[in-house]
């Protein structure tokens, strides 16, 4: 008997389903495996954390019923205290323990996410952010700074190491990584160990050519920023890229 038959079974009758009489397709947690946690609801969702349900509701219920003391608003339940939370009929103490930490866990997962995509969308932000990894460095490095349309930094990476006066690089390797990581924006970055602000002709040669190979590739160059200790040359702000 699957699932729609017995509840309308029950329905007719006076028995109510607990959920492990469900078809197992119908399982918030079996469906979880089966399809992915996208393929479930908020009630389903909270479901899981509920565990079991009483002899009125399942699991499902209880969550439907936290639901809509918050008018279906996640948000809404994410800012409830865990007094009317405990005060939904079928939630216990440790159920409301469980949702709030998840509530608390997703709040801190957005943080961490923006703590790791940091804004680029200036020279002096990717100074500051690049002068720690760079400031000690006894030879020139090249970084590349790959971000999204809001200027969120997806990845930083050194692509190069030279000596004390110029790096080489070749550009085919800066595009298949901007590529890979779905970049829209890029920013070039390298050092200048002498503590020189001008750019090297070379320096002026790759900026070109990487400029040349990111419009090809409709990517945006930002810009190329020299760093030294205590100050930066930056290609846009000069007017030069």
């Amino acid at each position: 008997m699957n699932t729609i038959t017995a509840v309308k079974a029950a329905t007719a009758g006076t028995v109510k389903l607990t959920i492990r009489q469900w078809a197992n397709e119908d399982r918030p947690s079996v469906k979880l495996q089966m399809y992915g946690v996208e393929a479930l609801s908020d009630a389903e969702l909270l479901a899981i954390l509920i565990g079991s349900g009483t002899s009125k509701n399942t699991a499902v219920d209880i969550a439907q019923n936290l639901l809509d003391k918050f008018d279906q608003n996640l948000n809404n339940l994410g800012k409830a205290r865990f007094d009317e939370i405990n005060d939904v009929e079928g939630v216990g103490t440790s159920t409301a323990c469980k949702v709030l930490a998840a509530v608390e866990l997703g709040k801190r997962r957005q943080n961490a996410m923006a703590a790791l995509k940091p804004d680029m969308g200036t020279a002096t932000r990717i100074y500051n952010y690049m002068l720690p990894k760079m400031m000690d460095l006894e030879t020139e490095h090249f970084y590349i700074l790959l971000m999204n349309n809001n200027y969120r930094l997806i990845k930083a990476e050194c692509i190069s190491m030279g000596g004390l006066t110029e790096v080489s690089v070749d550009v085919r390797i800066v595009m298949r990584e901007a590529v890979l990581n779905n970049a829209t924006i890029m920013a070039i970055c390298h050092n200048h160990p002498s503590g020189s602000l001008h750019p090297s002709k070379y320096d002026d040669m790759l900026t070109q050519s990487v400029k040349k190979a990111c419009e090809v590739m409709r990517i945006h160059l930002a810009d190329h920023v020299i760093v030294t200790d205590g100050c930066y040359y930056s290609y846009s702000e000069q007017g030069k890229i």
